[in-house]
């Protein structure tokens, strides 16, 4: 399993490690809808992609796993080689033991207005 580090390098990129079942650290896991221009594992591997639609999205989750005491963070377009498709086939079958898993479980909702009144809000 490969899982993104919630910190960013010395040299300033986000940076992947794989884990073998037996050795997966506490992770937290994100829940949401592909969009265009996505971050891809790729990209991380390579260290671009900041210009991507997607890498606020990635940056924030991660920035928000790290405040809530995670070091690793698993978000589908940038932890799974989507080039291979045994590899994609492979995922598509773990997806609900890694969700299942995840010690928490973010959700981005790209269609909820942040100026809708109350919608943020917690008791």
């Amino acid at each position: 399993m490969r899982l993104l580090h919630t910190q960013k390098s010395d040299a300033g990129i986000f940076e992947i490690e794989v884990f073998l079942d037996e050795y997966i650290p506490d992770y937290a896991i994100l829940s949401h809808r592909w969009e265009g221009d996505e971050v891809t594992l790729q990209d991380i591997e390579r260290g671009c992609g900041t210009d991507k639609k997607g890498y606020e999205k990635v940056a924030k989750c991660c920035a928000k796993a790290k405040e809530d005491g995670f070091a690793y963070v698993w978000i589908d377009t940038c932890c799974i080689d989507k080039t291979s498709s045994a590899e994609l086939s492979e995922a598509i079958n773990s997806m609900y033991r890694w969700y299942q898993n995840a010690k928490l479980c973010y959700a981005y909702l790209a269609d909820v207005p942040l100026s809708m009144p109350g919608i943020l809000e917690s008791d």
